[in-house]
């Protein structure tokens, strides 16, 4: 009777176990934390010497495991339909050996490669709750060189039942997370593809972002007031994601304006060559006239009219491409040296004769002018605010995602990569309470990429040590943090980043 009631006890603390165990399965998602969960509860349970975890690849006819006991985290596949963990996956029916050396099943030759000896096997299916085998848990040498009984298989067997659900669960769980993660890499494909001169960009920000973050916690004093932060692993992939679309937002900004190279649009441009062009022809057709008109008075007066012509067509000539060649100057996404807006002014005065309209047409029209006056790059102010709409449209488009509790920030994080901790930034002017610690560091990153970035038509590589002066004159304006900028520095975190994506 007392052995009887010990059996109890000994079987209600190991149920008690399994149903402690379940409630960590069903908690954790990561595979790789999972499997060997599973396995030191199984091993527990049966007071097994060794256990092993096999899940079934159907794909690929094999089951595959990470966790054998004994064989370390190495991944191991075998044949569907091979050994005893084989014919458990196939049939889903229990297999208990007392000896396994008499079963033909048996593979003695991992025995005869490791110097184990194996005794007494007890493998059993894990089983969905559609009745399909997930995975097989295989116990070895039961403790006192015992057989495992029967309430080893119904105790192995309502493991296996939770661990099939549990697997389950984390094998979504990863292949959501294997989707979203496309959906991420595709997006950055669309952004780079309205822009192939900025491809990389996304993918070094958030290089940058998160080697900053992991770096940050070893950081001590340099860290100042961000000393001792460090982000799990949820706040990380946060920042990641919401580097990587940081940028989304230019699919809704023109791409003429995107790219825009110079102040005037290619076929602007053209337009001005061809009418210059014009112009030019008109001053020799005018130097031909005067030429018939003065010979007329003067007709023996041949050679000096023609010299005289012609020295005022050159000069006149010389004169339209030197303003040619200050237009070309214009145009380029230069800063303007000061007098070159009244300059552009004076020439807009001058006009050409259009014979297909019969009037005369002013050298420059008046957009014309307004672009080339720009004063500091391409874009004119109406342009400079549409390329900042990206900000806005990235916003409104991560806004849509219905991000899952540990990404919800993603759309925020984004929203805030252009605002400066003075409030001078862009789109809303926020003021540095309002700007999270995760968007402070992809702000850094994302500046100096930008700076440093290969050259691009409208404008040049920046060295890192000139990109990292630039930094912090704006930290000392108070628009970028100086805390994690130290940081960002001291630990030369772009060279660490290179280091670790190669």
């Amino acid at each position: 009777m007392v052995v009887r009631v010990n059996h109890l006890e000994q079987r209600i603390q190991k149920l008690n176990g399994i149903l402690v165990a379940a409630r960590a399965l069903v908690a954790e998602r990561d595979l790789n934390r999972l499997l060997p969960l599973i396995v030191n509860t199984a091993r527990r349970v049966v007071e097994a010497d060794r256990c092993s975890l096999f899940l079934v690849d159907r794909e690929h006819n094999q089951l595959w495991s990470k966790v054998v006991q004994g064989a370390g985290m190495q991944e191991i596949r075998v044949p569907l339909d091979k050994g005893i963990a084989g014919a458990v996956a196939m049939t889903g029916a229990v297999v208990n050996i007392p000896d396994a050396y008499q079963d033909g099943r048996f593979n003695r030759e991992v025995d005869a490669r490791t110097g184990y000896r194996t005794l007494s096997i007890l493998c059993v299916p894990m089983l969905s709750l559609e009745g399909d085998v997930v995975g097989v848990l295989q116990a070895l040498n039961k403790a006192g060189n015992q057989p495992f009984s029967a309430d080893d298989e119904d105790l192995l067997g309502a493991l296996g039942g939770q661990a099939a659900a549990a697997v389950n669960n984390a094998l979504l769980h990863q292949e959501i997370e294997q989707l979203f993660e496309g959906f991420v890499r595709a997006s950055v494909v669309a952004i780079e593809a309205r822009d192939p001169t900025t491809a990389g960009h996304s993918e070094r920000v958030a290089s940058l972002s998160i080697g900053l973050a992991d770096f940050l916690p070893r950081a001590e004093s340099s860290a100042g007031r961000w000393r001792g932060l460090s982000l799990n692993q949820q706040a990380r992939q946060e920042l990641r994601y919401a580097a990587l679309l940081h940028d989304f937002g230019k699919v809704g900004v023109r791409e003429n304006v995107l790219i825009k190279a110079n102040k005037l649009e290619p076929h602007e441009f053209e337009a001005l060559q061809s009418r210059f062009d014009a112009i030019l022809l008109e001053a020799q057709l005018e130097a031909e006239r005067k030429k018939v008109r003065l010979l007329g008075e003067r007709p023996g007066d041949h050679a000096a009219v023609i010299g005289e012509v012609d020295a005022e067509l050159t000069a006149r000539v010389a004169e339209l491409r030197a303003t040619f060649e200050f237009i070309l100057t214009c145009n380029r996404p230069t800063v303007l040296a000061e007098g070159s807006f009244e300059r552009l002014g004076v020439i807009a005065q001058g006009s050409y004769s259009s014979p297909m309209l019969g009037v005369r047409k002013p050298f420059l029209a008046g957009n014309e002018v307004l672009k080339l006056s720009v004063r500091k790059g391409s874009l004119t102010e109406d342009e400079r605010h549409e390329i900042e709409s990206h900000v806005t449209h990235t916003y409104r488009f991560l806004s849509q995602i219905p991000w899952t509790r540990t990404l919800k920030r993603v759309p925020q994080l984004a929203y805030g990569h252009h605002e400066k901790l003075s409030g001078r930034g862009y789109p809303r002017s926020v003021g540095e309470v309002e700007i999270a610690p995760e968007t402070r560091m992809m702000t850094i990153a994302d500046i100096y990429d930008a700076l440093t970035a290969s050259d691009r038509p409208y404008k040049k590589a920046v060295p890192k040590d000139k990109a990292f002066d630039i930094l912090n004159d704006e930290a000392k304006r108070g628009d970028v943090d100086a805390d994690l900028l130290r940081v960002f520095i001291e630990a030369d975190i772009p060279t660490k980043s290179r280091a670790g994506s190669s």
